[in-house]
């Protein structure tokens, strides 16, 4: 298991109860160096194990909750690997995931999962739209600076040949080209350039190609509904403006990738594409931390943990940095609104770094899981409130 999605994220926060553990190490992909990979796993697993016993939990017990993950200790599963591996085990539930990110070594027993580490895959480095755009093959994808994956489209046009076998009537498809679209007006990077050589613009089936554009514009909607994430289009270079005249993505970025998308691999959209959206989410990092400069001196940002804490539950926090490597031992009990923080973790504590982190994620606010150099002002975590 590899991919890790928002829903994915949504389920390691919402489904485990009782203890629940999380371990994180790098992986080595390749030669001798592989070898470090079970030892380091084995490390792993003892201080878990150690984690759980100081729960009161027998060391038979805690060797039954962590048998999942035991049993990933095989040859075959360290060959194959990414740059790193994240771990989450509690009663009936286990969950591990090969990740393109370096993770520091972490074995962490709590009342949740400790997520801050995945944040930079899903958050501060952006979700996006790739659409790969042939009149033989259409693709959607979702990805990341990280990652990427394929959605399977349903009740879509997967190339001109389907679409044409249900012509639109022909007043519908004059008002549609005559109605403007919706991707030149948007709040994305407009470079107005292309990556590359496509084939000359040709009108002989310009017709038809539009009404294919048209009916995939319509069916991809139900995926990008409600979203405002930038989708960037691949293809040769005469589809362009065709799509551009049937789209109605509001934020569909001007510039794209002008090659035969057919013989590219996911990995390989994904690599290309990144280069195009990554100013986006750099200059938005940026913003947040600019807000935060211009609210700190008028209550509208903090610093402080105990007034972070409780504004993370209660949905305030539009934008948090939060650092990836450091913990904070406490307890908040949102009912009550009292607030415990400790310098070592007592009995029924939990990393409060990483409560903030899940609460604001959760109440649809955005974390910058960063490492703790650029958290603003030295702080382990910091908020923008969004009143």
């Amino acid at each position: 298991m590899s991919l890790l999605s928002i829903d994915e994220l949504k389920m390691l926060v919402e489904q485990p109860e009782g203890l629940c553990v999380s371990i994180y190490m790098p992986t080595y992909r390749a030669g001798s160096e592989t070898r470090q990979n079970p030892i380091r796993f084995k490390n792993l697993i003892k201080q878990a194990e150690a984690n759980l016993q100081e729960n009161q939990l027998s060391r038979t017990d805690a060797l039954e909750l962590l048998q999942p993950a035991l049993d990933l200790d095989t040859e075959d599963f360290w060959q194959h690997q990414d740059e790193g591996l994240a771990i989450f085990v509690a009663e009936n539930f286990f969950r591990y995931y090969r990740l393109p990110l370096k993770f520091e070594d972490l074995a962490i027993v709590d009342d949740r999962f400790q997520l801050k580490p995945l944040m930079p895959l899903l958050t501060g480095d952006g979700e996006y739209y790739i659409l790969a755009l042939s009149q033989k093959q259409v693709r959607l994808l979702v990805g990341t600076r990280y990652s990427v994956r394929e959605i399977e489209l349903e009740d879509v046009p997967q190339s001109l040949a389907d679409a044409l076998r249900y012509d639109e009537p022909e007043n519908e498809l004059q008002n549609r080209i005559s109605t403007p679209r919706g991707g030149t007006s948007n709040p994305f990077p407009q470079a107005g350039s292309f990556h590359g050589h496509g084939s000359p613009d040709t009108d002989d089936n310009r017709r038809n190609i539009l009404q294919f554009f048209l009916q995939l514009d319509r069916g991809i909607q139900d995926y990008l509904k409600n979203k405002q994430a930038p989708l960037v289009l691949v293809g040769v270079e005469y589809l362009f403006p065709i799509y551009k005249e049937a789209n109605t993505y509001e934020h569909l970025i001007e510039e794209g990738i002008t090659e035969n998308p057919e013989i590219l691999k996911p990995e390989e959209l994904q690599s290309k594409t990144w280069s195009i959206v990554e100013p986006y989410f750099t200059q938005a990092q940026q913003a947040a931390l600019e807000q935060y400069r211009e609210l700190i001196g008028i209550g509208k940002a903090s610093v402080d943990l105990e007034e972070i804490i409780p504004a993370a539950y209660y949905g305030r926090v539009d934008k948090l940095f939060v650092a990836i490597a450091r913990q904070q031992w406490g307890s908040f009990d949102p009912q009550t609104n009292q607030l415990q923080i400790h310098s070592q973790a007592e009995p029924g504590d939990e990393d409060l770094l990483n409560s903030a982190t899940i609460q604001t994620f959760l109440n649809s606010g955005t974390v910058y899981a960063v490492e703790p150099e650029q958290v603003p002002d030295g702080a382990p975590l910091a908020a923008v409130f969004r009143y």
